[in-house]
């Protein structure tokens, strides 16, 4: 009898091993999943993302497109954004120049980040940033204005995929949201603007100085 018990302790432990494993598991892919899924969207361009370069294009086509622009800002984030110019006509591989502006609303400092993509979606991967404020996250000072450059082409490989042939205008969209860590993001920016005060730059005592009390 004692041995009967014994045998269904140690399967019942296996089980829930296995079961602890497998939660442990299923855990680790969810956060896992957020950065491989980021990854292969900019790889592929999937859901529009665009694509990042260090350089503008090695060549220019003849082939012509139109860049339209597009803004949105979250109702948690106190900010004006809008675009500066309706749209562009571009040759692909042509480096495009465009701007946002922004303006924070509110009677405080706040911290904006933006999500962006491309439509049509199968045009994300041939669209380039070369420089954007997308890559980082905005602190902007109560009423501060501040213009957004971005710059990017059109991969001119686009010609050559007939799945792209009707493509002749692509909207670049990007939304902005409050940050998630605005908190700490506020508190470093405060630290750093307090120590960069003048009154804040201690004095340094002369070569050969004494100090007195």
């Amino acid at each position: 009898m004692a041995g009967r018990d014994d045998k269904l302790r140690r399967r019942n432990r296996l089980i829930l091993g296995s079961l602890f494993g497998m939660v442990a598991g299923m855990i680790g892919l969810t956060y896992a999943s957020v950065p491989l899924y980021s990854l292969f969207c900019s790889v592929t361009g999937f859901g529009g993302t665009t694509q990042r370069a260090e350089q503008a294009a090695a060549r220019v086509v003849d082939r012509k497109v139109t860049i339209r622009f597009n803004a949105d800002t979250n109702s948690a984030l106190p900010w004006s954004f809008k675009p500066e110019q309706k749209e562009l006509v571009l040759k692909l591989g042509e480096t495009g120049f465009a701007a946002y502006r922004a303006e924070n609303r509110a009677n405080k400092p706040t911290v904006g980040t933006a999500v962006y993509n491309v439509t049509p979606e199968k045009a994300g991967v041939y669209f380039n940033k070369i420089q954007c404020f997308c890559f980082d996250e905005q602190i902007l000072e109560p009423g501060q204005v501040v213009d957004m450059p971005v710059t990017f082409f059109v991969d001119p490989s686009m010609a050559d995929d007939a799945n792209m042939d009707d493509v002749t205008t692509i909207t670049l969209s990007y939304t902005f949201f409050r940050a998630k860590d605005s908190e700490a993001k506020l508190a470093q920016h405060t630290a750093a603007a307090t120590s960069e005060a003048p009154g804040a730059i201690k004095q340094k005592a002369e070569p050969g100085a004494t100090a007195t009390n």
